[in-house]
């Protein structure tokens, strides 16, 4: 089996512009307990969200946890 050639990243990588994820944190945080699924129906409805037994977290107005949103891409080379 041949050997795998090492990579230098640090050469890789020069000159790239670098790149700091923002930890997105929330105002405020509410527990809200529900009795009945009834309940639950009605306040999703309220939220105009889907809240399911298993629903563990929300954000109002909604927020897509999967990266839904429209993402773009910024430089500043020009």
């Amino acid at each position: 089996m041949p050997k795998k050639e090492k990579i230098d990243w640090a050469k890789e990588w020069a000159g790239m512009p670098e790149f700091t994820q923002q930890k997105i944190r929330p105002y405020a945080q509410i527990i809200i307990r529900v009795d009945t699924e009834a309940d639950l129906e009605e306040l999703g409805k309220r939220l105009e969200q889907k809240f399911t037994p298993k629903t563990k977290s929300a954000w109002f107005p909604f927020k897509s946890h999967w990266g839904a949103e429209k993402k773009i891409w910024v430089t500043d080379i020009v």
